[in-house]
């Protein structure tokens, strides 16, 4: 490494190079960082068999609370607990569907507002929708369930569709999923 003497200029010279006052150019005569300094900025550089040098470093966690562990994903409807594999993959199906369809005066979908309560699937491939509404005089009460039954027709590995229209247990905010109430500002 060459001595800074030989590339600094001397005090004596003159810079002609100078286009700012000596006031606003950074003093480069200063003395240079401690060693010790310097030394506690370096990352140890351990040597690994027939790798190259691998930087190892450990970042300490900031202070604070824990993080928060994700809580289950909360099941939105019940259905059989024994149901047949092939008939679970028909329920995905079902499910998939039923988040296609909105409320009309909601922008999210019946599914993840909380309005399916129950999904049976027998072993002819029957599916039976047990659903509410948000409000037993919704203006939709005669053509949304008609609507959900088409939908889920529609599957190719479903024989028949059925959706019945309950109103018990009454439907609240607290039956939406995370995600909606996230769109719904409500969280």
């Amino acid at each position: 490494m060459p001595d800074p003497a030989e590339i600094l200029p001397s005090p004596d010279s003159k810079d002609t190079h100078a286009s700012h006052p000596p006031d606003q150019c950074a003093d480069v005569t200063a003395k240079p960082p401690d060693p010790e300094a310097i030394d506690a900025l370096h990352l140890n550089v351990l040597p690994s068999a027939h790798k190259p040098d691998t930087v190892v470093a450990s970042i300490d966690p900031l202070p604070g609370p824990p993080p928060l562990t994700p809580e289950p994903a909360r099941v939105m409807h019940t259905s059989a607990p024994d149901m047949p594999q092939a008939q679970q993959a028909i329920e995905s199906l079902v499910v998939e569907v039923l988040r296609t369809v909105y409320d009309p005066e909601i922008p999210v979908n019946i599914y993840d507002l909380g309005l399916i309560y129950e999904i049976q699937i027998d072993p002819t491939n029957r599916v039976l929708v047990r659903m509410t509404l948000t409000a037993p005089g919704c203006p939709v009460a005669g053509s949304l369930p008609i609507q959900v039954a088409q939908r889920i027709k529609s599957i190719t590995q479903v024989s028949d569709a059925e959706v019945q229209l309950v109103w018990d247990p009454p439907w609240d905010n607290s039956r939406m999923s995370e995600a909606a109430l996230l769109d719904m500002g409500m969280l």
